[in-house]
């Protein structure tokens, strides 16, 4: 039952331990595909803290959001409610500071590294076009086009959907602002050789299947993994095609974590996008969970140049040469 007295109240340190500590606990289990009840585990945390079912669960959401911001995979189910209480920014520090093995859940569910990039001739997953055979368009009819193309019909490996508004975008709490400094997601998922591979794999099958339904098979036999047949210099990862004809070159960007998760872009990548702004696309790929729930599907927008209406672009490091003396 809950305890009168804290309704209302600000979580303590404890209490936000202990759900930080069970939302880890369930998350590990969803990612494992391990059965748990999660009204099993919000009684037992309603019991020690003496909060409601309602604060429970809220406290949950909150959770999502920062986690989801971290790059991290969340709990289905618990929808990211970004109102955040302060404390729970130190909370989640804590946790992840005494358990490194919190940025590797799921690592172990997803694909092995490919040794050599998919056949051409191998037959691509079949699925409803999710740009229904159509090139870029902006169904308000405006002179700017969409930042998405396409309507966004689901498939079984990845929904599309609309990006970030950057005019809509609130700054970051300053200790969530502060965490993403410290954990720097950007970096991990840059690391994470296995996360952005599998990431390319799921696209390069989503181009081909999404060129076979629009009737172009001809086009999706054609698709090449690029980074994997010509490697990382390139300035994008795999070339595919528009139904017409026309090229698309995709970079790919992958996250466990959700749409406002950082992520780096090369100079290389950004230097390539204002050289092929017609054909170039950057393809945000998030909610990239290894769990193996059916409705665990991954989420996808993509972005076409200039790639500054879409992200905020801050430099991160300074390559730095010297200066050569003249000799005469």
């Amino acid at each position: 039952m809950a305890d009168a007295s804290k309704i209302g109240t600000d979580w303590q340190a404890d209490e936000l331990d202990a759900i930080v500590a069970d939302y880890f606990a369930m998350l590990a289990a969803e990612q494992a595909g391990v059965p748990y009840v999660k009204s099993h585990h919000a009684q037992a945390l309603m019991a020690r803290t003496g909060r409601t079912h309602r604060s429970v669960e809220f406290k949950h959401m909150n959770l999502s959001a920062v986690l989801s911001e971290l790059g991290l995979p969340t709990i289905r189910g618990y929808k990211p409610k970004p109102n955040y209480q302060h404390a729970i920014f130190a909370a989640i520090d804590r946790y992840l500071a005494a358990h490194d093995d919190a940025w590797t859940l799921g690592d172990d569910r997803l694909p092995p590294l490919p040794s050599a990039s998919p056949s051409l001739h191998e037959a691509p997953t079949p699925f409803s076009s999710p740009f229904n055979g159509e090139g870029d368009h902006d169904p308000k009819g405006s002179a700017e086009p969409e930042l998405v193309e396409g309507a966004p019909p689901s498939s079984p490996l990845i929904q599309l959907t609309d990006p970030p508004p950057l005019g809509q975008n609130t700054p970051r709490p300053e200790g969530l602002q502060r965490l993403v400094r410290k954990f720097d997601p950007a970096a991990r998922d840059a690391r994470n050789r296995r996360l952005g591979l599998s990431g390319e794999h799921q696209v390069f099958h989503f181009e081909r299947a999404r060129l076979a339904a629009a009737d172009r098979p001809d086009l999706a036999r054609k698709v090449e993994w690029t980074s994997q047949e010509r490697g990382d210099g390139a300035g994008y990862d795999i070339r595919s095609f528009d139904p017409d004809g026309a090229e698309r070159f995709i970079e790919v960007k992958t996250t466990r974590g959700g749409p406002r998760t950082d992520f780096f872009l090369s100079r290389n990548e950004r230097a390539f996008s204002q050289e092929e702004p017609e054909r170039f696309r950057l393809y945000r790929l998030y909610d990239f969970s290894s769990a193996p729930a059916a409705e665990g599907r991954a989420r996808l927008f993509a972005l076409k140049p200039p790639l500054e209406r879409a992200v905020r672009l801050e430099a991160e490091v300074w390559r730095a040469g010297f200066l050569r003396h003249s000799t005469r």
